[in-house]
């Protein structure tokens, strides 16, 4: 029988030590089904600093998750084993040395078949965890929840940073060319052929217009037709989510999606294996009340329940 979260009837939630979803720490278990893990890194952000505290600003906010999900009337954490993991913690003064460090501790906590949920820190680290997810899935469909493309090719030819991480993965073979997609694009872009290099690449779109224009029915059957049966790894910028939603993020872009929207589309991939995800660029100092905190663990806890494999 797994091990759930601490009992908050007995314990009060902010008291003790903050896991995600007041889960038990990794050596607390003999195995995790599922470990989530904090990559504290925003050495490759291009506007504003600070997802480094991230992982620490999330799980705090998810202190008041419970254990039962009454839409997708499941109790996730009876019916697989997950854990917290802690941090990361690389080298913040090379973006090279940072991206090897958590490529090889991802290697390390899913030898014995543990899937990641992993919490950062900037969009960068997205690279790093699809070259350990490619190693045992191959090619893997990408579902990217962002405003952003982050298909661009270099900042101040810098190959690496939170803008690149899944051109990179493209070119090395990391990505399903035919299952990819983009959700929630917004703003402005550098130039028309932005958007072609991202389909050359391999990405669908579903933009944020499109989902308030057509609705989410139709925006759920295209991701469900786009993803198929392939192994999927789920990427959620925290800033999809218009600023109303999640204030606290580095570069922020009005028109996004509600949170209501995005736990929907997370919801809806209940049906799709996932094999890994991330949800990054969490940046406590522009935060207020916790908004945007609060939104990132209800998306990672959505997340661990669509990861559950069905009865």
């Amino acid at each position: 029988m797994p091990i759930g979260p601490r009992d908050s009837s007995r314990t009060p939630r902010y008291a003790g030590i903050a896991t995600f979803a007041l889960l038990p720490r990794l050596e607390e278990v003999e195995h995790a089904d599922i470990a989530v893990v904090g990559v504290p890194f925003d050495s490759g952000v291009s506007y504003r600093p600070g997802a480094r505290f991230g992982p620490s600003h999330v799980r705090e906010s998810s202190r008041l998750l419970r254990p039962y999900n009454p839409v997708q009337d499941i109790l996730p954490f009876d019916r697989v084993q997950v854990a917290d993991a802690g941090d990361i913690a690389v080298n913040p003064f090379s973006i090279d040395d940072a991206v090897r460090e958590i490529e090889e501790r991802a290697d390390e906590l899913t030898a014995g078949g543990t899937r990641l949920l992993t919490i950062g820190g900037d969009h960068t680290i997205a690279l790093p965890l699809l070259r350990s997810v490619a190693k045992r899935h191959g090619p893997v469909a990408v579902v990217h929840f962002d405003a952003h493309l982050d298909t661009w090719d270099t900042y101040f030819d810098a190959p690496v940073t939170h803008g690149t991480p899944f051109r990179r993965a493209s070119e090395e073979g990391l990505i399903d060319l035919t299952a990819s997609l983009h959700v929630g694009i917004r703003g402005p872009l550098y130039d028309r052929d932005d958007l072609a290099d991202d389909a050359r690449l391999g990405f669908a779109i579903i933009a944020s217009h499109e989902v308030e224009r057509a609705g989410m029915p139709a925006a759920l059957e295209r991701m469900h037709a786009r993803l198929g049966d392939r192994p999927v790894y789920v990427s959620v910028d925290i800033d999809v989510l218009d600023p109303a939603h999640a204030p606290g993020t580095g570069t922020p872009e009005a028109g996004g999606l509600t949170s209501r929207e995005l736990l929907e589309f997370l919801r809806g991939l209940r049906r799709h294996r996932i094999v890994g995800a991330d949800i990054v660029e969490v940046a406590p100092a522009y935060d207020h009340a916790q908004l945007t905190g609060i939104a990132a663990s209800h998306v990672g806890y959505e997340i661990l329940t669509s990861m559950v494999p069905p009865a």
